[in-house]
This record gives structure tokens, sequence and C-alpha cells, in this order.
């Protein structure tokens, strides 16, 4: 056996210990998960590199982040169930989805309840925001805040969307969500419930006539490829729920806690801004890329149309969370 000189042990050792002379700590494995690409575009990967960033700048080095698109980990289903057993991390979920588990989340999803994108972060990040997220204790997950999608818009192969009437009878991809489910009903359409993963392949092959999605996740999608009309109906903002799994989170100390939270905070904040200043330039991209945009008529008759939704869903969100959101809305 060689016997190790002088030099060879203290570069030996320095690969072992840290500066304080104490054995050096592997990093933690974080795992990402989010069903849309990797792309500088896709609000749900802006936000995954955000919080990377963040977490290594207020705890360095504790981390390892292991990121995990394209539904790597299953649909948004599974991810959740996989926050619950703390087989994933840090899931980046459509509020949507997160529906599913407790109703109060629906309020994030009723038809035309956000003027614009300020008002939405008002409702999201006050006390309406903290109170939904909350309904989370006990079921496994930690609601960090909303990142944003943007607003939802509907394209389709049919024909250009300008009134309600344009809906009718028209074939939309939507979530397994009863509020949207009930949006395009209440209009005339024929929502159809069916997985991110199935869906990009249903609109190539015509199974569904179009979807309805934010304008990153369009492009960043290539959903000009296989859909041509793009209506800027911008009828349901989408919120992104940041959940962390429970396992995960109740092993940091107090002030690791703390600051994952901060750092998830400033990834939304910075997130935002970055999804805004896209908008703009997505929409020309998209119009370069083939497809027929347009504007919406009259968006009060929209609302009109689908009035019925609020009362139906009213009592599920909780009718006092509710008229909070409106009174803040409204006020």
């Amino acid at each position: 056996m060689t016997t190790l000189g002088n030099t060879a042990r203290a570069l030996l050792a320095a690969a072992v210990l840290g500066v304080s002379g104490l054995p050096a700590m592997a990093a933690d494995t974080l795992r990402v998960g989010w069903t849309t690409s990797d792309s500088a575009q896709d609000p749900y990967a802006i936000m995954a590199h955000n919080l990377q960033a963040e977490l290594e700048a207020r705890l360095p080095g504790k981390f390892d982040v292991q990121m995990f698109p394209n539904n790597q980990l299953g649909d948004e289903k599974q991810m959740l169930e996989g926050l619950q057993y703390g087989t994933l991390d840090v899931g980046i979920i459509t509020n949507a989805a997160i529906a599913n588990l407790d109703p109060a989340f629906q309020l994030n999803d009723m038809p035309f309840l956000f003027a614009d994108e300020a008002q939405a972060h008002t409702v999201l990040d006050g006390e309406v925001g903290q109170e939904v997220l909350g309904k989370l204790s006990g079921r496994g997950m930690v609601g960090l805040g909303f990142a944003e999608g943007g607003f939802r818009h509907m394209i389709n192969n049919t024909r250009p969307v300008t009134s309600p009437e344009d809906v009718k009878g028209v074939k939309f991809r939507t979530m397994q969500n009863p509020v949207f489910i009930g949006m395009f009903s209440s209009l005339g359409g024929n929502p159809t419930p069916m997985a991110w993963s199935e869906t990009f392949t249903a609109a190539q092959q015509g199974t569904i006539d179009g979807l309805e999605i934010p304008l990153a996740v369009i492009s960043a999608n290539n959903y000009p490829e296989v859909t041509k009309y793009l209506s800027l109906t911008k009828h349901t903002y989408s919120a992104l729920g940041v959940m962390a799994s429970e396992r995960m989170f109740n092993k940091l100390s107090e002030d690791e806690q703390a600051a994952f939270r901060d750092a998830a905070t400033a990834a939304i904040e910075k997130q935002r801004a970055q999804v805004a200043e896209a908008s703009a330039a997505l929409v020309q991209h998209l119009q370069d890329a083939g497809m027929t945009v347009n504007d919406i008529d009259d968006p009060a008759a929209f609302r009109a149309q689908v009035a019925p939704v609020y009362n139906e869903f009213k009592g599920a969100i909780g009718e006092a969370l509710f008229n909070k959101a409106l009174a803040t809305v409204q006020g």
C-alpha cells in the first residue's frame, strides 16, 4: 500500500473538511417539478429557475436543485401526490389542479374576476390569498405563493371568438376542473377534460378543436403549429401555485424556513415582472408564427353569460371568502 505524503494528506483533508475544520455537509437534493417545457419563455420554468437562484442567494450551498419539467414526474395530480408523500419537494402547479384538493382554490379561476394583473396580485398576495393557501394545512403541503401564468386565452381551429356565440359547439380542451367545465358549458361550448400531456396531439389530430392557455404557454409549447385562431378573451387569470412538500419543509430549521419563504416571494415577484414584459412581444411572435389574432367585442357580454358559474361555486368556495375577494376587486 502506498503511503500518502504530507501534501497528499493535506489535499485529502481539504476535500473532506470545510473552512471551519468540520466535515463539509453534502447539499440536500431539492426536486422541482412542473408539466410544461423548460424554456426561457415558459412561466413555470421561469419560476423554477428564479427560485433556484433566490434559494442559493439566501441559503448558499444548502440545496442541489434538480429540475423536472415536461411531466417527467407525472401530471399535476401525480405531482400533488408526490408533494404529499415527499417524493417531490417543490411543485409549480396550475391553480385549477390544486382546486381538486380544496374548492377554495376555485376562487382564483372564476371567469372574468380580475380586470388586470395588478388586481390579481392584490388579491393573491393579501388576506384572501393567504386564507386560500392556508387550506393546504394538514394536507402534506406548504403553499408559498402564486406565480403568474398570465391571463388565459382561447385558441382553436374553428373560428375566431369575438362574442359568446362564437364558442357554441366548439370542442375546447379544459382541465379536469368544474369551474372551467362550467364556464365553457355556459358559453355553449363543448368542454373536453384532458390531461395536458395528451393535448398537443389531440389538437394536431382534430380530436379537439382548441383549448385555452396563457400566451407564454401557447408559444413555448408550439401551439401555432396545430391551431389557427388566437382570441384574446382574457377570461381567467392563471395563478400558478408554488408548493413545497411539508416533509421537506419541516426538516428545515425555523431560520431556513423563513429564508425559503423569502426566496419564494422574491422569485414570484421577479417572475411576474418577466412574464408581463414578455406578453406584448408574445402576441407579435404568435402572429408572425401564422396565428390569426383578435380581441373580443364586448367583455361584459361574456361576463353576463358566465354569471351562473359564480352562483354555482360561491357556496363551495365559501361565501365569506368569495365576497371578500369581490369587495377587493370592486373597491
